[in-house]
């Protein structure tokens, strides 16, 4: 479907929206406001009609196939390899930091520096044996 389709379908639909609260809102006789609604409802049905069935039905077959694979994709074992490769580097990061700080010669940075790590070591590690233990 074409951006100028897509776009044009939005903004029907929301004029339309847009139309038929304002019938139901304005300061109007029941009546006139019936018949105004069912104006623009039989508008929206006139719209309806130029909509190409089969474009949209084959987007939406198209989008429901790429939802299913990338859920078909989305197992344990890969989230796991995924958490594992971060997991890695979070560790070299927290190593970068303590080696710049040692560089820098500031003790107390260091101490600081080094408690880092210690506990992204800790963190990673408890994240993935939470996901290698989940069924």
């Amino acid at each position: 479907m074409s951006k100028k389709k897509k776009g044009f379908g939005k903004f029907l639909a929301g004029a339309l929206v847009g139309a038929g609260l304002g019938v139901l809102f304005a300061p109007k006789k029941g009546s006139e406001t019936r018949k105004e609604l069912k104006l623009k409802m039989d508008e929206l049905i006139c719209k309806l009609k130029e909509v190409d069935v089969d474009e949209v039905r084959n987007e939406v077959e198209c989008k429901i196939t790429e939802i299913k694979n990338e859920l078909a994709d989305l197992d344990k074992e890969k989230v796991l390899k995924i958490a594992k490769r971060k997991a890695n580097q979070i560790q070299d990061m927290a190593s970068e930091l303590v080696s710049y700080v040692k560089e820098k010669g500031t003790p107390v940075l260091e101490e600081l520096a080094l408690s880092v790590k210690e506990k992204a070591i800790n963190v990673t590690k408890e994240v993935l044996n939470k996901l290698e233990n989940e069924d």
